[in-house]
């Protein structure tokens, strides 16, 4: 018998439904909330590298997110000068294995809907615009009342609700989540056909300057510059904004530049960190996903470790017997040093940009490969 029989998931994030689905399809009775009224994802588009693309398969939407997204090999750098020129070409590394490409690129809206839509689809009672509101706990379950009135009572109690979850808050823990000092342009717009891969501009007037296809039509471009306060901007100033600090790329940027006409696919957002020290259980509760953990985007890697924390923490509470200090102890072994190995190494890299020190950049993409090659 599993460890649980009852699970409520908090976040409908990769984290969370991830876990509700590897749950639900081996039986358990599984009841996902969001905050949110409606399926969203921050951001204009996710890259996923093959450790992700290895845990998507194993949750049963492989080719939904194959058919949706665009799959590539190479990285290239380039250089910020008049041509933007290519300075080297990357192989990346296929971590999910050899029958999986290196990396996909995708709209993050696109991947919430198949998520949620796979939850569904194996038995995961979703409900969206609600949250819990008090946590009780005993010796054998935790008691919940929800924003909306209701109440429930499972074995487990599972905060995937992100970077300021309130299920950390709920549980009295207090981490401190630290902006690194960079924050991020992000515009969603047309592919030009000469971009079958991302290209990564390091240096001129931003930190990094990227790009990555999404789709046969489509892509997500970024601009990483000194953190700021932007808040004051209009959508129409953000977009401005986003394209005059782009002209200082060019090659394909060019083309991308003038495609970026709707304010409404621009955003901007800090980048920021932190790791929770063992334990991220409190009892019946336990903590995941960038609850947990949460870094830069200079790797690629926070959907990836979200997943994987899935993964791990659903294999554990279904082959186990007993929801106890064994299984915990089982779970931060897998997860803890892996985790924060990856942020460290994120972390790594923003700090390589923020001090223009002439690193090796393409070492620390092949140090992270060979680090999430190894399944979770």
């Amino acid at each position: 018998m599993p460890a649980v029989n009852s699970v409520l998931v908090v976040g409908a994030g990769l984290a969370g439904t991830a876990t509700a689905i590897r749950l639900a399809e081996a039986g358990v009775a599984v009841e996902l909330v969001e905050i949110k009224t409606e399926t969203t994802a921050l951001g204009s588009g996710i890259t996923l590298q093959g450790n992700a693309l290895r845990e998507l398969r194993g949750l049963g939407v492989w080719e939904q997110v194959r058919d949706a997204g665009y799959a590539f090999d190479v990285t290239g750098i380039r250089a910020p000068d008049p041509a933007g020129t290519v300075v080297a070409e990357i192989q990346d590394a296929r971590t999910g294995g050899p029958d999986l490409p290196a990396v996909i690129g995708m709209p993050r809206p696109e991947l919430a809907r198949i998520l949620v839509d796979r939850a569904t689809e194996v038995g995961v009672k979703a409900r969206f615009g609600t949250t819990h509101t008090e946590l009780r706990q005993d010796a054998a379950g935790v008691d919940v009342t929800f924003a909306d009135g209701s109440t429930g009572r499972h074995d487990l109690v599972v905060g995937a609700d992100g970077v300021r979850s309130w299920t950390r808050r709920a549980l009295g823990i207090d981490l401190e989540t630290r902006a690194i000092g960079m924050g991020i342009w992000r515009a969603f717009g047309p592919r030009p056909a000469g971009v079958t891969r991302t290209d990564l501009y390091y240096g001129g007037p931003s930190f990094i300057a990227g790009y990555c296809p999404t789709g046969e039509d489509s892509l997500y471009a970024y601009i990483v510059e000194p953190a700021q306060d932007r808040s004051t901007l209009t959508p129409d100033e953000q977009l401005a904004t986003m394209k005059q600090l782009a002209a200082a790329y060019h090659g394909p940027w060019d083309e991308i530049r003038e495609s970026l006409t709707d304010p409404a696919r621009v955003n901007y957002t800090w980048f920021e960190t932190h790791v929770l020290p063992a334990p991220w259980h409190r009892g019946r509760v336990v903590l995941i996903g960038d609850a947990a953990h949460t870094c830069p985007p200079t790797l690629a890697q926070g959907g990836a470790q979200a997943l994987e924390d899935a993964a791990v923490l659903a294999d554990l509470l279904l082959t186990r017997d007993a929801l106890d200090e064994d299984l915990w102890n089982a779970f931060h072994a897998r997860r803890v040093a892996r985790a924060t190995a990856v942020v460290d190494a994120s972390n790594q890299l923003a700090q390589w940009q923020l001090d223009h020190v002439q690193g090796d950049a393409p070492a620390l993409f092949r140090s992270i490969a060979e680090l999430v090659s190894r399944p979770a």
